[in-house]
């Protein structure tokens, strides 16, 4: 599979509110199935780019690291102890948000569409074999603003695990070789601006820096 995964990438899935720390933090009592939405793979960016836009639309848009799933075979209906053999690699990801989209579009029931998939706002890494991960249950997440560490957790603090990410979402519909799941991000996300320096990582693995810019 080539590093450029996402140069055949289909469908990006991501996984909202799945932090056991994002729960305490809010008082909000566990989802009963995972929070699913999607982004357009128009969104999507390498590390080769150096930019995350902020569009015109939006004042300010919230920073999101996470962990990505890539799907390695076409699987639909799978269970949760089958799902990992689907499991082609991961990458570390950015789940970039207009907020205050979404925070207006939420409680009169819209879609979030819109603030999700604006350009640039899916930055992704080179993809990470499973074995040069380690285990894909217990990965450190992290990201800083301007040097300053905003966000840092483990993916075994996740709430839904990516075998039941997985094993949910095919339920509903087949994935794909080189299709995307975004697992979720840890508490801290905030907003960057015009001139600001976002970089994140996976532990020591891998990392990305981008500068923000206005549209």
């Amino acid at each position: 599979m080539s590093q450029n995964f996402f140069n055949s990438t289909r469908k990006i899935i991501g996984a909202g509110v799945n932090y056991k720390e994002i729960l305490k933090l809010t008082n909000a009592a566990k989802p009963d199935n995972p929070v699913i939405f999607f982004k357009p793979i128009s969104s999507l960016i390498s590390t080769d780019e150096d930019t995350i836009k902020v569009p015109k639309v939006f004042g300010a848009i919230n920073y999101e690291a996470e962990l990505g799933v890539v799907i390695g075979k076409k699987c639909n209906n799978v269970s949760p102890d089958q799902a990992m053999n689907y499991v082609a690699g991961y990458c570390l990801a950015l789940d970039m948000t207009g907020m205050d989209f979404i925070l207006d579009a939420r409680p009169k029931g819209l879609p979030w569409c819109l603030g999700k998939g604006f350009d640039t706002s899916t930055p992704v890494s080179r993809l990470i074999p499973a074995e040069e991960l380690g285990d894909p249950n217990d990965v450190r997440v992290w990201c800083k603003v301007n040097d300053q560490l905003k966000q840092d957790d483990r993916t075994s603090n996740l709430i839904f695990t990516i075998s039941e990410l997985i094993a949910y979402t095919s339920k509903y519909m087949t994935l794909e070789e080189n299709d995307l799941i975004l697992t979720g991000t840890p508490a801290g996300a905030g907003p960057v601006r015009d001139g600001d320096v976002l970089e994140c990582g996976l532990g020591d693995i891998v990392q990305m820096k981008f500068n923000v810019k206005d549209e």
